[in-house]
């Protein structure tokens, strides 16, 4: 026997030995994958698995149209797909699909498929994926659809698609994107825009219903206002013919509670085939993202309440506002073809950056909302008082219209409201008698109560007296750093109480 036969022996069985310990780790590795490698393994076969697989993110309000166009997808010809569940242990992390490919899939498990239910349209839901494979059958391959919506420890909305090559697999993703445009459920609607954990949340509003009689303001002012934001959308054709853009800013500003608000909300209203989205308080931020939404859903209004609290001058400070920034960009971003309207109030005219209120194509027409003078506060009683049994004599109306000089529209709502209480306080209660008349002397009594000394922060809540452009005179004891840290505090208590209403 040579020399060297036990080393050539011993390199043998190491080398089977090795071989055996292969075999041995891979029958385990088969024996521990989860339920739902083995299902997306043998789904997927061997070159499926060997795909990338490739990831669209989408912003979380996408959630329901993206679940629309699944449910469209999914029963087109030829196409066969089956829903298949996921659930996680607790405070787990959402795998993604790559993960869940390669067996590294945190414990998930499959189980009945779980349901979101999201508003689809005004008084309507959809049950939407929360985490799910979808098993696509094809005459020519087989892949998996994989929807992570926004969960515990990742907030986002995602789309991925395994088994087919990345050209392939962008297609089937781009198919997705058209029929999400193509149905998408904002188009047409009234909606207002907040802000969740999740990030930019939206909520089908309904039309307030306003018709022009009940705006009061000076039949120029809101003829103006119309011609701007409602004759663009009448004579689009014409004027896109003429080579005139369609988008354009309008700025209602003036005083609290002059109508800004309500004034909005009648156009708002009247331009049905607009996708209108309400912006306030905190949703400001998201005016970016907002924005491009707009964009995909034109025509389309973009209303921004209050904008001052975001678009103040930079020069009160060093500090940068991102947020002004991106009001700007978007303003500027949109083609002049695009039927996008800008509908921005504010109660500090004097605050906007010069660029934003004056540069053509970001705001064209400013409109100042003013306090109401005689004649409009003798509509705005009989507006308010629609539904009230009202025996006012001619001399009764004439007092309160002499006293009531200066004060705002939300002023005379409360008069009248305060007016039904007096009536009220001096009825026996009667259930079967409902609202007893409500006189002179009810209303005198009403506003007596208003303009006492001692309802002094009453009436400037209700905007009486408030003058946003001043500070007190000579300014606050610290000169200018102080007038701007009380500009700032008011700023921000505006912006908490708009976000809480």
């Amino acid at each position: 026997m040579p020399d060297n036969a036990p080393e050539a022996d011993a390199r043998e069985f190491a080398a089977q030995f090795r071989s055996f310990l292969d075999w041995i780790h891979s029958v385990n590795r088969e024996d521990n994958r989860s339920e739902v490698a083995t299902l997306v393994g043998g789904f997927l076969g061997r070159d499926g698995a060997a795909q990338s697989v490739v990831t669209r993110e989408l912003a979380p309000f996408e959630h329901v149209n993206l679940q629309t166009a699944l449910d469209a997808w999914s029963v087109r010809p030829g196409r066969t797909v089956e829903v298949r569940g996921l659930t996680l242990p607790p405070h787990h992390a959402t795998p993604t699909l790559q993960q869940v490919v390669a067996g590294d899939d945190n414990g998930v498990q499959l189980t009945p498929t779980a349901l979101i239910d999201l508003p689809n349209g005004p008084g309507s839901t959809l049950g939407c994926l929360k985490l799910a494979l979808l098993l696509v059958t094809e005459p020519d391959r087989r892949f998996i659809v994989m929807v992570r919506g926004p969960g515990e420890h990742d907030p986002g909305l995602e789309v991925e698609v395994a088994g087919l090559p990345v050209d392939a697999a962008q297609r089937v993703l781009a198919e997705l994107d058209e029929l999400r445009s193509e149905l998408n459920v904002y188009r047409g609607h009234l909606l207002e825009v907040s802000l969740t954990q999740t990030g930019v949340s939206l909520g089908f509003a309904a039309p307030s219903g306003l018709s022009r009689d009940d705006v009061v303001l000076p039949d120029a002012v809101l003829a103006r206002i119309e011609r701007h934001a409602l004759g663009v959308a009448e004579h689009r054709a014409a004027l896109l013919a003429a080579g005139q853009h369609l988008k354009r800013g309008l700025l209602l500003y003036g005083p609290p509670g002059t109508g800004k608000t309500h004034t909005t909300r009648y156009l708002l209203g009247q331009m049905t085939s607009y996708t209108r989205l309400v912006l306030t308080g905190r949703a400001l931020v998201a005016v970016g993202a907002v924005t491009e939404m707009a964009r995909a859903l034109a025509p389309a209004v973009m209303v921004l309440e209050d904008v001052d609290l975001v678009a103040e001058e930079r020069s009160m400070g060093a500090r940068s506002n991102p947020v002004l920034f991106d009001l700007l960009d978007a303003m500027d971003g949109a083609a002049g073809d695009a039927d996008l309207l800008f509908l921005l109030t504010t109660n500090r005219a004097d605050l906007l950056e010069l660029a934003l209120a004056a540069r053509p194509g970001r705001v064209d027409v400013a409109v100042e909302i003013a306090l109401p003078d005689g004649p409009a506060r003798e509509r705005l009683l009989a507006l308010y008082g629609r539904g009230v049994p009202l025996e006012l004599t001619a001399d009764d109306i004439a007092v309160a219209i002499e006293r009531t000089e200066g004060v705002t529209a939300s002023f005379l709502k409360e008069l009248i409201r305060r007016a039904v209480l007096e009536a009220l306080h001096e009825t026996a209660p009667d259930t079967e008698a409902g609202l007893p008349a409500v006189t002179g002397a009810h209303l005198a009594r009403a506003l007596d109560d208003l303009l006492d000394s001692a309802q002094g922060v009453t009436r400037t809540l209700l905007g009486v007296g408030v003058d946003p452009t001043t500070l007190p005179a000579g300014g606050l004891p610290g000169g200018p750093q102080a007038d701007a840290m009380m500009m700032a505090r008011r700023r921000a208590m505006v912006s908490r109480a708009v976000y809480r209403g």
